[in-house]
């Protein structure tokens, strides 16, 4: 008996739980190779985790190291979104740049998100662990997440700080002063349960962001202070 085929609403289906395997994998790879490492995270226990069949990942990924790839991706995805929202309204390099006020505010912005993501939301963990193991030990992940959204990302932040500075933006100050400003985000991911216990907190959630956020707000206003741009003398007698 000739099968009948597929309905539009049984192939959509079919796509939707394709997808959320796909989705499941990568999260549980993300999971399992950030703590366990990618040589000690065995294939088998990505899909236990993701409760998906072992020949999934084959079929997705082409494999393991295909998986460790795909992970990257996700990552550069969903930092780009971040990083939309973070410096929305921003022009891209190159564009004549911002006024140093309206520049110092999208800094101000900018940090205010990065926080929230990075410290309050969930899957942020997931991806911070995965890039310092890989960070620790650089393989063709990195090359694809620092070529995504490392080195754009911070040269935009540079164009914003020279443009609110005066400063130029690709100059060993400027890109240096930007890695502070980021890492001092990022601290209050990797560094969060000692975090947790000076400061009394049982989570880090949206307030406790918040909280963070203030203080990292004033970091950046005290470093703009010590860079104010002095309006050039008027030379007319």
């Amino acid at each position: 008996m000739d099968r009948k085929p597929k309905t539009a609403r049984a192939r959509n289906a079919t796509s939707a739980a394709s997808d959320q395997t796909r989705t499941a994998l990568v999260h549980a790879a993300l999971q399992l190779f950030g703590v366990k490492g990618f040589d000690g995270t065995s294939t088998r226990e990505i899909a236990a985790l993701a409760k998906a069949n072992i020949g999934s990942i084959a079929y997705h990924f082409g494999g393991k190291e295909g998986l460790r790839l795909g992970a990257a991706d996700y990552i550069v995805e969903t930092i780009q979104r971040v990083a939309t929202q973070a410096l929305d309204g921003v022009p891209p390099i190159g564009e004549a740049p911002a006024s140093a006020e309206v520049a110092r505010e999208q800094l101000r912005g900018a940090i205010e998100r990065m926080v929230q993501f990075i410290v309050a939301r969930p899957e942020a963990g997931e991806i911070v662990q995965f890039l310092l193991r890989e960070l620790s030990h650089p393989t063709a992940a990195l090359d694809r997440i620092y070529a995504g959204v490392f080195e754009p990302l911070h040269r935009r932040l540079c164009a914003i700080w020279a443009a609110a500075t005066g400063e130029a933006a690709e100059s060993d100050a400027t890109k240096l002063t930007v890695f502070t400003l980021i890492g001092q985000v990022i601290y209050f991911r990797i560094g969060q349960e000692a975090v947790k216990r000076r400061m009394g907190w049982a989570a880090i959630g949206s307030a406790e962001a918040a909280a963070v956020a203030a203080v990292a707000k004033d970091n950046l206003a005290a470093m703009l202070a010590f860079h104010e741009i002095t309006p050039p003398k008027d030379k007319t007698p």
